[in-house]
């Protein structure tokens, strides 16, 4: 892992900075200052730990599948999820960590996914939604980074990811769509999926501008946008289509700003038993760091899962792909 007592050389960091800011790619390590080398280890850390926790999230709502078309459809959204981590892990060796030690020897709090592939996905409206509205936060994520990178070889592997991507949103979509024609029972369980899936996307793009403690992804061109720039384009999709299927969700489109506004005040409170906000029990965004540090209820099976010391996702005894 980056060491975090490395000295920090500030003309070298603003010399890099400028650089970068007049178009500069970097291709590998020794291209790195320590302030961008810890940067974009934290960056993909996150990318490759949200893409192989979202597996076991998604194998077990899997067996809830209506056709077996449908599993494997999701079989194959798993496997892609499994391929786009190895892509960050693998990107993260040339950086000097140890593939191997990022999956297999971390402890379950140690892994920096979203909040949401914390919680159990439960049935198949969760699975849809969760590719609907999770998988587009990633692509609005790692599309604004394949845009914008100045780190040449992630550029490049997200080409692939991005594409692949977009084949998981169309299935929750379409999914959803379908859940919705269907209306009765069908139809309440979309809504309570979305119920606690939509707000639980609006924090997944992480603080609001003003209190963003770290800049360094922005000042070197690691991605393009801001969180609330971010989190209004996961809205300019994700709001819309809620429409379409006829799905409520706290938010509303403002004529007067041409954004969305929420309809609660942010941060708020999280019920993960009942997998319930309490919009009216607001919170600081220090409570969600805390939230977000403790993990949510299937961390620890999750990464059982992943690493073999439970149900086997794998299906090899150790954990490791066979």
């Amino acid at each position: 892992m980056v060491d975090p007592t490395t000295a920090i050389d500030t003309d070298r960091e603003d010399e890099l900075k400028e650089r970068i800011a007049n178009g500069y790619i970097l291709e590998s390590k020794a291209d790195m200052t320590p302030g961008y080398l810890k940067a974009i280890v934290t960056q993909m850390l996150v990318q490759g730990d949200t893409e192989l926790m979202s597996a076991p999230a998604y194998y077990m709502a899997a067996k809830d599948a209506p056709t077996i078309s449908s599993r494997i459809a999701v079989s194959a959204v798993i496997q892609d999820e499994l391929g786009h981590a190895n892509i960050a892990y693998r990107l993260l060796e040339d950086l000097g960590e140890d593939k191997e030690q990022l999956v297999f020897g971390r402890q379950p709090h140690e892994f920096k996914n979203p909040y949401g592939f914390d919680q159990p996905l439960e049935n198949w409206a969760e699975m849809a939604v969760a590719n609907g509205l999770f998988d587009r936060a990633g692509i609005v994520l790692l599309s604004d980074v394949h845009q914008n990178t100045s780190y040449g070889p992630l550029k490049r592997a997200l080409v692939k990811v991005d594409k692949e991507e977009y084949f998981h949103l169309r299935h929750g979509e379409s999914w959803m769509r379908r859940l919705s024609k269907a209306g009765g029972e069908v139809k309440e369980m979309l809504q309570r999926a979305v119920d606690w899936m939509f707000p639980t996307g609006i924090e997944w793009f992480g603080l609001p501008d003003e209190l963003k403690r770290h800049s360094g992804q922005l000042e070197y061109r690691l991605k393009g946008k801001t969180n609330d720039e971010l989190r209004q384009t996961w809205m300019d999709s994700v709001v819309p289509l809620c429409a379409e299927v006829g799905v409520e969700i706290p938010a509303h489109y403002n004529d007067d700003t041409g954004q969305y506004d929420l309809e609660y005040e942010l941060p708020c409170e999280f019920d993960p038993e009942e997998k319930r906000w309490l919009f009216e029990e607001t919170i600081t965004w220090e409570q969600v760091w805390e939230r977000w540090r403790g993990r949510g209820p299937m961390n620890e099976r999750y990464t059982e899962m992943i690493q073999g010391r439970g149900t086997d996702l794998f299906g090899g005894g150790n954990g490791r792909p066979r």
